[in-house]
């Protein structure tokens, strides 16, 4: 797994604005009058980092998009090695490994246990690298929603 050293954001977005109601909204018509003092916050609530740009999300795309690279080279790779190998090099693809079973057929038929390895390797990489990623940010997503509701 990639570390990512660069700290966490402490990005908050901004308060949604009034519900524009033009009957109830008044302008200031003498900017010079004096203004009323706006009423004490009684506890500042604690602002966390916004779960959008979290550090873990760019580790989590990291990781998804060599798991993705791994699977998909597995597969494509072998297939067109196949199709090289059956375009240049055809007297290697036409002579035989055993009694009537040409080079070529073998490798043809050995093209579904390579795209089962590539499922296979997908699914380890999935369990190994990117699941508990995407676990770790479930779970900070849990315990922000609990805080919102919490207000």
């Amino acid at each position: 797994m990639s570390y990512d050293p660069s700290p966490p954001h402490r990005y908050r977005p901004p308060d949604p604005p009034p519900p524009h109601d033009p009957y109830t909204y008044s302008y200031d018509t003498y900017p010079w009058a004096p203004q009323e003092a706006p009423e004490p916050a009684g506890r500042r609530p604690r602002h966390h980092a916004a779960l959008g740009h979290h550090s873990d999300l760019r580790v989590l795309r990291s990781a998804y998009r060599w798991q993705r690279r791994v699977a998909t080279l597995t597969a494509l790779g072998y297939f067109v090695l196949f199709l090289i190998l059956s375009a240049f090099a055809p007297s290697f693809m036409t002579s035989t490994v055993t009694d009537g079973l040409p080079t070529g057929l073998l490798l043809a038929l050995l093209q579904v246990p390579v795209t089962w390895l590539a499922i296979a390797l997908y699914e380890q990489t999935a369990r190994r690298r990117v699941d508990p990623i995407a676990d770790r940010i479930r779970k900070l997503a849990e315990l922000d929603a609990r805080r919102e509701g919490a207000r």
